[in-house]
Parts: C-alpha cells; structure tokens; sequence
C-alpha cells in the first residue's frame, strides 16, 4: 500500500500535470511504472542548464477521478494526471516563478525522456516549506 507523499512531507503537492508516457517505439518504457516511481523531472525554460539538468520532482499518481492511487501493486495507466511533489526544498524556490499552467515538461529517466506532461494546476508551489541553503 502506497503512503500519501502528503502525509509524509505534511504538506500539499506542489502541482499537478496531466501525463502521458511514450511506448516503446517512441522511446520509451517497455512497461509502465507502478505507483511510488520516482523519476527525474525537466521542463524547457530559458537560462536552464540544457536537458542534463533535471529535477528531483516526483509524481503522484492519481486514478480518473482524481483521487491519489493508494495501490502499488500494478502499473499506473497510460495516459492520466499526477500531483507533483518538488523534493528537495531549497530548490522549490528557483521553480516557483518558472512553473506555470500549460508548461510542457517530461519524466525522464537518466537523459531519456519516457514521459511528456502539462502542467494543469498550481497547488502549494507557492506556499510550501522553502528551505535556504546554508553556507
């Protein structure tokens, strides 16, 4: 049984996408993911670092009505959404102006994009516990 990222970070997820990973002719997995994947995460935005800079930005994913998925025993669907959870705190900042409604992002697995995604809702992005890297 799958555990909220919710209930074990205390706080809400900090966006939610609308996914859809590639097959295997397009590059990507021979099978899909069960709940609890934890890929990487890249958006296109200008002044990244290019694609070798990705994100430890993990899904969540959520069944056809939106509820969170709390099995883990089978593959997640093809196509759905996911609620977005943003790892490692002081990072949440640098992400917060440049992830927006309508952002084209993917799953990545090393350099290999697997997935592509929109983002279709902000939800704590702005409000979660940021935490300031200490010198």
């Amino acid at each position: 049984m799958h555990q909220s990222y919710e209930h074990l970070l205390e706080h809400p997820a900090d966006f939610r996408v609308a996914y859809r990973f590639y097959d295997e002719n397009e590059g990507g997995r021979k099978k899909l993911p069960y709940q609890g994947y934890r890929s990487d995460f890249w958006y296109d935005y200008e002044g990244h670092d290019v694609i070798r800079k990705v994100y430890m930005i993990w899904p969540e994913f959520e069944n056809i009505e939106g509820e969170l998925i709390l099995e883990d025993d089978g593959p997640v669907s093809q196509t759905g959404t996911a609620r977005m959870w943003i790892l490692i705190p002081t990072t949440r900042r640098y992400h917060q102006d440049k992830i927006s409604v309508g952002l084209k992002c993917y799953f990545m697995e090393g350099s290999r994009k697997v997935a592509e995604c929109s983002v279709i809702e902000i939800v704590g992005l702005k409000e979660n516990p940021i935490e300031d890297v200490i010198d």
